[in-house]
């Protein structure tokens, strides 16, 4: 048999990134790093049920640059993941499919990711300080 002589489909280094790409890409990110941010949660609940010493072991790594980088990242990942989620269940009834719309949505779920977060950050800052 002869191999058929049409062009393959462009690859990553030829493909124009859009806005829809990165976030169906980020969506799936975002769902793998909260499942790897429930290791910590396990962790806080785990050290909690030990005793004060782990306890303050987690408290102490928690408190870190790299706890709170790390902290930081799955809030981002659970806002990203929650508001695009929701935009997900409006496109399953139906709305908001055209194309217009869809990039409207998509900004729409950075900007209430960005607001989300520093809320919780800003809100959780100021219930540490007290």
């Amino acid at each position: 048999m002869m191999s058929d002589p049409r062009p393959l489909s462009p690859h990553l280094q030829i493909y124009r990134w859009q806005l829809t790409s990165v976030l169906s890409i980020l969506h799936r990110a975002s769902g793998i790093a909260l499942s790897l941010g429930a290791v910590l949660l396990v962790w806080w609940i785990g050290a909690a049920s030990d005793g004060p010493a782990p306890f303050a072991a987690f408290q102490r790594f928690i408190g870190s640059w790299l706890g709170l980088l790390l902290l930081f990242g799955w809030s981002v990942a659970l806002f990203y993941h929650l508001c695009n989620g929701i935009r997900h269940l409006m496109w399953d009834t139906g709305r908001g499919l055209d194309l217009k719309s869809v990039y409207a949505s998509g900004w729409a779920v950075l900007g209430a990711t960005a607001v989300l977060t520093a809320i919780a950050w800003i809100a959780g800052l100021a219930g540490w300080s007290r």
